[in-house]
């Protein structure tokens, strides 16, 4: 439903916000004061066009916002998935907006965020129905009066319906898979040379994670061998003096002194003892120091080719990161997927005979299930006629024929998907003609806009379970209708708005004093140069009969108009 419906600078509406009521709306006033713009309002939220010289003369844009409650299949609705996406469908309100420039340009936005007019309308055809002179007359599509006659075939036929829509869609999925495999085919060769070459190409390298980084630490060491030789080497000759056994003039000779002197005192004092074992253990330190020293120089040499290897295997793998991600992990991850791709094309035929079998099983029963739906509805096509065009008949249109086609959707074509669509393989079409003798013609094409309302007032009436969505608005409803008839349609409406919310736009008081909600647009003088302004005011209970009386002709004064009123709202 519509909770809040918000314009600015649409033409004579300078500011107007309605909350409306779940049940009947009306909106009322005198003609030229600009209740057409609140339909328009609407149809631009549809993704309508917008009317040339809409834009309010002293303004920038005009800008129409709706606050939407939708129902939670709207959020599961497949045909939605893509735009879902982009915009965040998740449960809650969804806003609607339009914005339009003077010279006709518009943006549209859901959610805050700005989209295509088609988006727009994609949403939007799930939340309103509008029946009257604008673009967005849903009934006109083949699609929606398919919804109409399903809906009176009843609960279980509904419910086939989803099944079957279900089945279509899965079959979809596989008509697409087994599509894209066939393309793929004929380029499987060529895929698998390369996924080979690619795998082969790491797997004789066979890169190990954490291998780049020591090779890399390597490399560093080898491009200092000279000076780490060097450092070695003096540092070596610090301790043993140069390689002399005895290490004369190092470390090791004084040290070997010291320890030699200190052994001839030895059990003489306690303290010194103490001492002399620490200088031993110098002693040992620096000798084992000296032999690590000379391991390390001599290792520095084992391996001239070493700093050659260590730069070959880092070219090797930085070349394959470059093309695999960056990293090892990554590439081993690649090559990972590699054998699962080449896996499944070499069982690509395997996987393809496998998908045709499918796709023939599900045929048949979309083929199936196809002949029971039609099979359903031709049942029913019938007592939607009659019942339809006894509805008109108390809708000041009893001279009407309403008539019910149903035919296939494509009938010289192989392909499934174009002969059955997620509703089944039928098209449907209803018929009207306005007075007798005059043959009737698509609904589309021969019904105005006060006629197609009416029409789609008697279908709903007949056709209460109907799915769809939530918000019906009717314009042109009362166009021809007064007396008797007035109080028929009203009291239709009513009762079509304890089911989903109503909006109309109408002159009966006959529909207004039905309303739950009650609005009137009012024009108010210009002020100097300035365009004139139409105000949007609810009316309360206390102002009903004034505006009752005002739409029967008469000021609230006049004590017969006021009485018919006050009637009126009594037989409410």
């Amino acid at each position: 439903m519509i909770e809040e419906l918000r314009a600015e600078n649409l033409l004579l509406i300078e500011r107007a916000e309605l909350r409306l009521d779940p049940r009947l709306n009306v909106i009322t006033g005198e003609t030229g004061a600009g209740k057409t713009l609140l339909a328009h309002a609407l149809d631009l939220l549809l993704g309508g066009k917008a009317r040339r010289g809409i834009v309010r003369p002293d303004a920038d844009e005009a800008y129409v916002e709706g606050v939407f409650s939708p129902h939670d299949s709207l959020y599961s609705d497949p045909e939605l998935a893509e735009l879902g996406e982009r915009v965040p469908l998740d449960g809650g309100e969804l806003v609607l907006a339009r914005r339009v420039t003077p010279d006709g340009r518009t943006r549209a936005y859901l959610q805050g965020r700005a989209v295509a007019a088609s988006d727009l309308r994609a949403v939007a055809s799930r939340l309103v129905s509008f029946y009257g002179q604008h673009e967005h007359r849903k009934l006109v599509l083949a699609s929606a009066q398919l919804d109409v006659l399903d809906s009176f075939c009843g609960e279980e036929h509904l419910n086939r319906v989803v099944e079957f829509e279900r089945m279509w869609r899965s079959a979809r999925r596989l008509e697409r898979d087994l599509r894209e495999l066939r393309e793929r085919e004929g380029t499987r060769e060529r895929e698998l040379d390369l996924l080979d070459y690619e795998l082969g190409e790491i797997e004789d390298a066979a890169p190990a994670e954490g291998e780049d980084a020591e090779l890399e630490s390597a490399l560093a060491c080898l491009k200092g061998l000279e000076s780490l030789r060097a450092a070695a080497a003096l540092a070596t000759a610090s301790l043993d003096g140069g390689g002399d056994e005895t290490g004369a003039g190092g470390v090791l000779g004084g040290l070997g002194s010291g320890a030699q002197e200190l052994g001839r005192v030895a059990g003489v004092d306690g303290a010194l003892d103490s001492l002399a074992e620490r200088f031993r253990s110098t002693l040992y330190e620096a000798e084992e120091l000296a032999q690590e020293l000379r391991a390390y120089s001599d290792s520095l040499e084992s391996d001239p080719h070493r700093l050659d290897q260590v730069e070959e295997r880092l070219d090797v793998l930085t070349r394959l990161k470059r093309k695999h991600g960056g990293s090892i992990r990554s590439v081993l991850e690649h090559a990972e997927r590699c054998r699962e791709e080449r896996d499944r094309l070499r069982n690509a035929g395997d996987e393809r005979a496998a998908l045709e079998r499918e796709l023939t099983e599900a045929a048949s029963r979309l083929e199936t299930g196809a002949a029971q739906l039609a099979a359903a509805r031709r049942k029913v096509a019938t007592r939607l006629e009659v019942a339809v065009t006894n509805e008109l008949e108390g809708l000041a249109l009893g001279d009407a024929s309403f008539g019910v086609s149903i035919g296939s959707r494509e009938e010289a074509t192989a392909d499934l998907f174009e002969r059955i669509g997620p509703r089944g393989a039928d098209a449907v079409e209803f018929s009207f003609g306005a007075n007798p003798g005059v043959p009737a013609g698509p609904l589309r094409d021969v019904a105005s806009g006060g006629e197609l309302s009416r029409v789609m007032l008697a279908l709903m009436s007949v056709a209460t379970a109907s799915a769809g969505a939530g918000a019906v608005v009717f314009d042109e409803l009362d166009a021809g209708v007064g007396g008797k008839t007035a109080r028929t349609v009203g009291q239709k409406l009513r009762d079509l708005a304890e089911q989903r919310q109503v909006i109309c736009i109408t002159h009966l008081p006959q529909v207004a004093s039905l309303a739950a909600r009650h609005f009137r647009v009012v024009k108010g003088a210009a002020r100097g140069a300035g365009a004139a302004r139409a105000e949007v005011q609810r009316i309360e209970r206390a102002d009903l009969v004034a505006e009752l009386c005002r739409m029967l002709g008469a000021d609230a004064g006049d004590g017969v108009a006021r009485r018919h009123a006050e009637r009126l709202l009594q037989a409410a």
